[in-house]
């Protein structure tokens, strides 16, 4: 399994303040970059795995309307958040 749940822990407490904390946005955030940038290697070995493309472009527009959501919110961690996760904007 490519994410562990001491990964999740690790990646809840680094983002989301708690390791309990996994509803905040920007701990789902962290989590879907994670998940997209295992699915895009995934990709890339394998460009013929329709549903795995269909997944990643799911779960690109789930986290933009995370990202969305969080700009409005809160534009300093929106600016820290995306700096940290090294998404382009």
């Amino acid at each position: 399994m490519y994410l562990t749940a001491e990964t999740k822990k690790k990646m809840f407490k680094e983002h989301g303040g708690s390791e309990k904390n996994t509803g905040s946005s920007e701990a789902q955030i962290a989590l879907f970059t994670h998940r997209i940038n295992f699915l895009t290697k995934h990709l890339q070995e394998n460009p013929k795995d329709l549903s795995t493309k269909r997944s990643l472009v799911n779960l690109v527009g789930k986290r933009k309307s995370l990202i969305e959501y969080l700009k409005k919110k809160d534009i300093t961690k929106y600016r820290a958040l995306i700096k940290k996760l090294d998404i382009r904007r």
